[in-house]
């Protein structure tokens, strides 16, 4: 055992040494004596950490399981044993055993602090020499030496050696030379404190060592730390990059070596703690690690979120590393552990990587902070049965492991106090991904980075706003294309792109649950929208369609178009000119084609369909409500919003925050800022909103000016171009001037809404919303009325107002005194809105699918394209998606916003459209797909959060159904040409076989050319005295002439009943549906109400157990407690 000893103690280095070793800091440590030094305990602590990042375990002797100890240990050992049983090294041979004991005993009174701090520069030596002379003899095989200068590819910095593997090249000779450079400049090498501190927060704090703290190895402290097993797999813990070095070079004398030290030790080394050892074959080969790997080096912990930047040499470089230098020692404070990817092992040699793990105990705690529910036990509630109709939707029904990947669960708000109560089978898998990233995300949001210009700063996304970090993002599961291969976990976005992102399932049903557990509630329940409005778009579009083919039927046979084509009738009528001076007379039989067309927009079924819609409309909001329900029930959100009230407070609005208030509830402090130092923002927003919305105006007027300047233009070129002949039959000048007219003020309406986004965005920070949600919902107002005035102004300007108020031949109206208003075709004005909806209409969605589909492939191209420059280079998980775009916190507020924005061309205007349902169906078929694809091919994973509803969006859509009905039935009205026809056919009609004959003729006045004001009429002299405009005056030569005659209120009288009338029934039918479908369904209230009670049984059986183990044998009050519980139990179910 005295032998043993002695190899113990040589393995630890000579006596001689360290007595030599750092004479000031022996002399200092005696003077100040022992009692300075720290405790056994504070001995034992973490040290200063080695080269491979992370702190460094020790024995309770204090010295460190360093590697360059290990290594001079593991040589001097093997030299002992080649020369002879019981042969001492030189300088050991003349003292007696016994007295190196009472040596080493005494020694290990002085403080250890003063002991460590030699060790510490020991390992500091041994390590930057063995670097720097392993660098020149790779250098020298890569004929890369220059002289002593080293040229390398990439600039000098610090590399992770895991691409190579050196051979063995030193011989024993080189080893003991080299060991004794190690002993002669242990301590003369001074590294300054900050070098120590720099290398400590590099490093992740991970603690590993399979050193037993028991008596015996406090006598034998380093005789198990160093044997060769324990430091490698110390090291592999700490994720050392030079590792794979030290293997190479060691190689066959690790095993001899493990050997001897555990025959030393091998009744005090338990089995617990060598399960740790790890194997270096299965985790060190990085060039045989799949590219998909999300772990760290070591392969055990999980890479929960990634940072990314560049070290770039511009005037704040110093600024932003000294951010990131703090930032990063505070998230290792907060219990998170850090793993850097150096510059060089990334693809383009520019990008450093900061992997982030979040250890249980980190999950744990912020688990509960969010109040993140977790299962307690299998529900035994059975999933809804299918209906008889559900097995006619076989095909398009997904495989049940698909849309059901796990089993329900009551579950109950997380309790690190309360484990024993949750199902966790694995820490490693029991919060998933989703969860962690964004438990991760909450810690990086509030993490501070220091403190400038008197003021706090902290939180990633200020990070990210002044570059500091490029990106932050979670990773994704694996390559989309294929499934992942172990020791990785299942992959689901490979899951999501089979079975929901690729087009040929168009048909198919959507994996919601899939969606959750991978994106987050959120996201989620935005896809569960979207296909929810989809489904009921079908419905619409069917009788749409339907009425639109009536139309189509009914056109060779409709009266009017008949009367306006026949040459005897509409051929002999002739018009006014629709402009001054330059504009001629023109028969009406030119608008053939044109009338024709608007039959099919406007005739019978017309009013059916906007009736139809106004229903539709709420039996969509109402079964909407119910989804919802149902939602929040299968996915955890009944009590979410009361969960979360104060764990949604922005960094921003705290970080600007300087007074605290009393909450009412919680009575607690919490940040506040004062009303009057918002007001000026509040102005400042909504004099910008106006601002921009007038200029939306000021852009349509602009517009219209253009439709009459240049409707002069077409009607004199047409006359004067006999080759256009042929075209006048179907393009007249008013279609002409409308087509264009509608895509010019398609592309105005693209320009403004790609600058107003810009500002909005930034108008909202500077307001500082207390809340994520305040943030979104004021961005939202602010949005969606621009949109609203953006979008569909020019479609109210064609409903409401065009051709309403254009006076008579002789007095017309005009705009800005110099153009006159613009006319409506005889027919009526509803095939012009018809083509302006469906230009803006189908104009946005094609758009909008280009723009999401093809400027992220473009992006991820070039990206990949500039960053390939190292081909040879493994391209990790973590760059594969740093090369993917960005989804950006504010890509789901734009996915709602057009969504809302199609549902408003749906519903607004639809009576002048009726196949609008059927192209937004269409589109959202593609949508969904698109979306799909882009963000599980395209984006880099999202942080997942949560939502219990579509949030602001859904008071929205309630006052857009609202509107409406007033839409549709003033353009029923007034736009249409179905109420002057009904009053002609039921009031005004002569022909009993044929109650529309003379209907074109009832509803043009006459007008007397000589009436005409030389400035208006043409120049050209006529053969005619009168020609026809489209109004019910009376005609010259009654004495009341030019003025409305009876039929022109009978009409407007009719037009006004109509909408009443139609507001009413439609609303009344509304309410009686609100009132009879219940927002949330009889079954999903008993299901509510089961998963309360048997939660609220569980945690009373939990309770109950641990209470009955605290009192132990007094069974009174035991007894008395069980009774207490019972009553809670009891008085809680009366409540449900």
């Amino acid at each position: 055992m005295e032998q043993a000893g002695q190899q113990g103690r040589g393995a630890a280095g000579p006596e001689e040494g360290r007595e030599a070793a750092c004479p000031e800091e022996v002399r200092e440590a005696a003077e100040q004596g022992p009692g300075d030094g720290l405790s056994g305990e504070e001995g034992a602590s973490v040290e200063p950490a080695g080269p491979g990042g992370g702190e460094m375990a020790v024995s309770e002797g204090g010295a460190p399981a360093g590697l360059a100890v290990w290594r001079r240990g593991k040589r001097r050992g093997d030299r002992d044993a080649a020369k002879g049983k019981g042969k001492l090294p030189e300088g050991r041979s003349g003292k007696d055993p016994g007295e190196h004991r009472e040596e080493w005993r005494l020694r290990d009174q002085l403080p250890s602090r003063h002991r460590d701090r030699c060790l510490e520069k020991y390992w500091e030596s041994a390590q930057e020499r063995y670097r720097v002379r392993v660098g020149k003899r790779r250098a020298k095989r890569a004929k890369q030496v220059v002289g002593d200068r080293v040229e390398w590819k990439y600039p000098p910095e610090r590399k992770a050696g895991w691409l190579w593997r050196p051979e063995k090249v030193e011989s024993e000779e080189e080893e003991k030379e080299e060991g004794k450079e190690e002993e002669e400049e242990a301590c003369r090498r001074k590294s300054s404190p900050l070098e120590v501190q720099q290398q400590q927060l590099r490093r992740p704090t991970v603690r590993f060592s399979t050193c037993l703290r028991s008596p015996r190895l406090s006598q034998l402290r380093l005789s198990c730390c160093l044997s060769g097993t324990s430091a490698i797999n110390e090291l592999a813990k700490m994720g050392d990059p030079d590792l794979l070095e030290v293997l190479a070079e060691e190689g066959e004398k690790v095993n001899k070596h493990i050997d001897y030290s555990f025959q030393m030790s091998e009744q005090s080394l338990s089995s617990r703690e060598t399960s740790f050892l790890i194997n270096e074959e299965t985790m060190f080969q990085k060039n045989q690690q799949s590219k998909d790997s999300i772990f760290f080096r070591d392969g055990i912990r999980q890479i929960d979120f990634v940072l990314s930047y560049v070290d770039d040499v511009k005037k704040d470089s110093e600024l932003k590393a000294e951010r990131r230098k703090e930032f990063e020692t505070n998230l290792r404070k907060t219990g998170l552990e850090l793993e850097i990817e150096d510059k060089r092992d990334s693809e383009d040699g520019r990008t450093y990587f900061v992997k982030i793990h979040a250890p249980w105990e980190v999950l744990v705690t912020y688990a509960e902070v969010l109040g993140i529910k977790m299962p307690i036990k299998e529900s035994d509630i059975p999933r809804p049965k299918h209906t008889p109709i559900s097995y006619v939707l076989g095909p398009v029904r997904l495989p049940l492991s698909v849309k059901y990947p796990h089993p329900e669960y009551f579950t109950a708000q997380f309790s690190r106090h309360r484990q024993e109560l949750f199902l966790i089978e694995d820490q490693a898998t029991f919060f998933p991904s989703s969860s962690r990233n964004r438990i991760v995300y909450y810690i990086l949001s509030r993490c501070p980075f220091g403190i400038e210009d008197g003021k706090k700063r902290f939180g990633i996304e200020r990070l990210l706003n002044s570059n500091t970090y490029s990106s932050a993002y979670p990773l994704h599961d694996g390559q989309y294309w294929k499934p992942s291969e172990p020791p990785n976990p299942t992959n689901e976005r490979y899951t999501l792109h089979q079975n929901w992102a690729r087009f040929s399932y168009f048909y198919k049903e959507q994996p919601l649950d899939l969606i959750k557990n991978y994106y987050g509630e959120k996201i989620g329940i935005y896809f569960v929208f979207l296909g929810f409005y989809t489904e009921m778009l079908f419905f619409a579009a069917v009788v749409g369609l339907a009425c639109f083919i009536y139309g189509l039927l009914s056109m060779e046979h409709n009266t009017s178009s008949t009367e306006i084509c026949d040459p005897e009738i509409g051929g002999q009528m002739i018009m006014c000119p629709l402009c001054d001076q330059v504009c001629d007379y023109w028969r009406l039989n030119s608008t053939c084609l044109a009338s024709k067309f608007s039959h099919l927009f406007d005739n019978e079924s017309t009013v059916f369909f906007a009736i139809f819609m106004g229903i539709w409309v709420t039996l969509f909001l109402e079964f909407w409500k119910q989804r919802q329900a149902r939602l929040e029930y299968e996915w955890d959100l009944v009590d979410f919003e009361e969960e979360q009230q104060q764990l949604q407070l922005r960094p921003e609005f705290e970080a600007m925050c300087k007074h605290r208030k009393l909450n009412a509830v919680t009575k607690e402090m919490e940040p506040y800022m004062p009303l009057y130092t918002r007001i000026p923002w509040y102005f400042l927003s909504g004099a910008t909103v106006t601002l921009w919305m007038s200029l939306v105006v000021t852009s349509m007027v602009a517009v219209i000016v253009y439709r009459l300047s240049v409707f002069a233009t077409f009607a004199s070129f047409m006359e004067s171009d006999a080759s256009l002949k042929q075209v006048k039959s179907f393009l007249t000048p008013q279609i002409t001037t409308s087509l264009t007219g509608s895509c010019l003020n398609f592309i105005v309406i693209l320009i403004l809404n790609f600058f107003y986004e810009k500002i909005s965005a930034w108008i909202t920070k500077m307001e500082i919303p207390r809340t994520y949600q305040e943030y979104e919902s004021s961005l939202t107002l602010k949005m969606f009325l621009f949109q609203f005035v953006n979008f569909y102004s020019s479609c109210f300007y064609v409903a409401f107002f065009k051709g309403k108020f254009v006076g008579y031949p002789g007095k017309y109206t005009y705009l800005f005194n110099e153009w006159r208003s613009e006319e409506c075709d005889p027919g009526g004005c509803l095939i012009e809105l018809t083509t302006q909806l469906t230009i803006i209409m189908t104009g946005k969605q094609i758009f909008g699918n280009i723009k999401e589909a093809i400027y992220p492939l473009a992006l991820n191209w070039w990206r990949r394209r500039k960053a390939r420059t190292n081909s040879e280079k493994l391209y990790s998980r973590w760059e594969q998606d740093h090369d993917l775009e960005s989804f950006g916190p504010l890509g789901l507020f734009y996915e709602y916003l057009e969504t809302v924005t199609q549902f408003g061309f749906v519903t607004l205007f639809v009576a002048s459209f009726p196949l609008a349902p059927l192209l937004a169906l269409i589109n959202n078929i593609v949508e969904i797909r698109v979306d799909a694809w882009k963000l599980t091919t395209q984006y880099r994973r999202t942080v997942a959060s949560k939502a219990h509803s579509i949030g602001v969006w859904q008071d929205i859509l309630y006052g857009m159904a609202v509107l409406s009905v007033a839409t549709n039935a003033f353009i029923v009205a007034f736009t249409s040409d179905i109420i002057p026809r009904l009053v002609y056919y039921y009031a005004y009609s002569t022909n009993a076989t044929q109650p529309m004959t003379g209907y074109v003729n009832n509803s043009l006045s006459v007008f007397l050319i000589a009436d005409f004001p030389n400035h208006t009429a043409p120049s050209e002299k006529r053969d005619f005295i009168t020609c026809r405009y489209r109004d019910y005056r009376y005609p010259p030569d009654d004495e009341n002439k030019y003025f409305h005659n009876m039929q022109f209120w009978h009409v407007l009288a009719a037009k006004m009943t109509f909408i009443i009338v139609m507001e009413h029934v439609v609303f009344l039918v509304k309410f009686l549906l609100a009132w009879m479908i219940p927002d949330v369904p009889k079954d999903v209230v008993e299901r509510i109400k089961r998963e309360k009670l048997m939660t609220i049984k569980i945690l009373h059986d939990f309770e109950l157990n641990k209470l009955k183990e605290n009192l132990g044998i007094n069974s009174n009050e035991f007894a008395k407690h069980v009774m207490i519980e019972e009553n809670k139990a009891q008085l809680a179910k009366s409540t449900l």
